[in-house]
């Protein structure tokens, strides 16, 4: 077990998530394939990319929704890779997930209260007045009302399901938060106000977020550092005003390229990736994002680049910039 390191919350080493095929003609999906990085403490970790790149994989697997397929997880330094039981029980405490969408998130047929009441019955944690104090807390903190306690879901909007969802994430006083397209079905309005709050409950509660979203507008405006992910790996990492003012990996420039601008003389030209991303039940050899990439050359094709530091804090994964 590595030393816990200064500041590093939870540490992902070489962690890879791979789900077999119903049969041999379908595969394995290599949804997650070698993925190391660390999440400080007190910031927002960022994660980009397109659709089925493994962000959302990634995001359960760190807090062991998913079981890793091979590498480690670290929490505070403690392998939590392998827990089982009620050391697994015990450890769900300090991570806790805000899914995508409240509504199927959210058990139709209990109310607010009961809902809210669920993270302490799992844990024990639900007789005396305890649990109905904290219960009243958490509607303040995502700034609901008592009387929203006996509502259904169905007589919510999406908005204040999200807020339920947020503050049942937050009932069990989590280290780190799973925020997995916390705002994507919301609409436009909505989703400024629940940033807003999750910006705040941040610096309030000394959170640490790790926040996937396929909108780069949204993680910029919220994120730290940001991780960009092609087909299961990670192509770059570096703080979010590094990476808008400098990209190294050819993939992260095609992403920025589609932000638009207030200004339109800071607009680039849009770079339009050709082809279709790529199978990952069978990944390109050598860099995975070679047959899409203007700049690929022949060792493209054949070597698979290291993600490696090339600036104080910025990682890259490209044979580009290899010393």
């Amino acid at each position: 077990m590595p030393e816990n390191e200064k500041g590093t919350l939870l540490k992902a080493d070489q962690v890879k998530v791979h789900f077999k095929g119903k049969n041999q003609r379908s595969g394995t999906v290599k949804a997650v394939d070698g993925v190391s990085l660390d999440i400080r403490r007190g910031e927002t970790f960022g994660v980009v990319g397109e659709s089925g790149c493994g962000k959302s994989t990634l995001g359960r697997t760190l807090i062991r929704l998913i079981d890793p397929t091979d590498g480690h997880i670290y929490l505070e330094g403690e392998d939590i890779s392998r827990l089982k039981g009620a050391g697994l029980k015990e450890m769900r405490r300090k991570l806790q997930i805000i899914f995508q969408d409240p509504s199927a998130c959210l058990n139709p047929r209990r109310t607010v209260r009961q809902i809210l009441m669920e993270p302490f019955e799992i844990h024990g944690m639900d007789k005396g007045k305890d649990a109905e104090e904290r219960i009243m807390e958490l509607l303040q903190l995502v700034g609901l009302d008592a009387y929203h306690l006996s509502r259904y879901p169905h007589e919510l909007s999406g908005g204040q399901k999200q807020r339920i969802g947020i503050a049942r994430a937050l009932a069990l006083k989590p280290d780190l938060i799973v925020c997995d397209e916390a705002v994507s079905a919301l609409d436009v309005s909505v989703q400024a106000q629940v940033l807003n709050l999750l910006q705040e409950l941040k610096e309030k509660l000394g959170l640490t977020y790790f926040f996937i979203s396929h909108n780069l507008n949204v993680v910029y405006q919220v994120s730290d550092r940001v991780g960009v992910m092609y087909l299961g790996k990670m192509v770059e990492v570096a703080d979010y005003d590094q990476l808008y003012e400098k990209r190294y990996h050819p993939y992260t420039e095609a992403l920025l390229s589609a932000i638009p601008q207030v200004n339109q003389e800071d607009q680039k030209e849009r770079i339009h990736l050709e082809g279709e991303v790529p199978s990952p039940t069978d990944p390109p050899s050598g860099c995975r994002f070679h047959t899409r990439c203007p700049k690929a050359c022949e060792r493209c094709r054949t070597e698979e680049p290291a993600l490696r530091e090339i600036a104080p804090g910025h990682q890259v994964a490209c044979h580009l910039y290899d010393a």
